[in-house]
C-alpha cells in the first residue's frame, strides 16, 4: 500500500454565499455558508455539515473493511452525527461531534464482535485521528 495519498477538490463561487464542489467524474455538490451565520442559505451543504459527514463516513466505510475482513454477518448500519460549535477564546470550533452508529447483527452472538469493530473503526479512522475535535462514539447493536 502506497504511503502517501492526494485529494483534490475543485470549488468555484457560484452568487451570494454559495459555491460549487466539483471534480471531474463526481456529482456537483452546493455549497454555502450554514443558516446560522449571517447571509447563511438555509438546506444547504456547508463545510459544517461536511466536517460532521467526513467523521461519519470515514468510521463507516473503516467499520465495513474490518467486519468484512472479520467476516461480522450483519444486515445494516445507519449512523446519525451531530457536530458541536462553540465559541472558544474568541473563535468558534467544533469541540464535539457525537455519532450514534446503528447496526444490526444477523446473530446475538455477535453483537460484542460488532461493539468491538465499531470501536476499533473509531480507532482507525484517518479522519478522526486528523482532527482535534472530541469524537463521542454511541453505538446501538442489535440483532435482526
Amino acid at each position: 500500500m502506497e504511503q502517501e495519498y492526494f485529494y483534490s477538490t475543485k470549488l468555484e463561487w457560484v452568487e451570494g454565499r454559495m459555491g460549487q464542489l466539483s471534480l471531474p467524474g463526481f456529482p456537483k455538490i452546493t455549497v454555502a455558508t450554514p443558516s446560522e451565520f449571517p447571509k447563511g442559505v438555509p438546506n444547504t451543504w456547508s463545510p459544517e455539515h461536511l466536517f460532521v459527514a467526513s467523521i461519519n463516513i470515514c468510521i463507516m466505510t473503516t467499520f465495513l473493511a474490518i467486519a468484512e475482513n472479520s467476516k461480522l454477518d450483519f444486515s445494516a448500519y445507519s449512523c446519525e452525527g451531530t457536530g458541536k460549535i462553540e465559541k472558544v477564546e474568541n473563535r468558534y470550533l467544533f469541540t464535539e461531534v457525537e455519532l450514534i452508529p446503528k447496526i444490526v447483527v444477523k446473530y446475538t452472538k455477535d453483537i460484542e464482535r460488532a461493539e468491538r469493530i465499531i470501536k476499533k473503526a473509531e480507532e482507525h479512522c484517518l479522519i478522526s485521528n486528523s482532527i482535534k475535535t472530541r469524537v463521542i462514539l454511541k453505538p446501538e447493536i442489535k440483532p435482526s
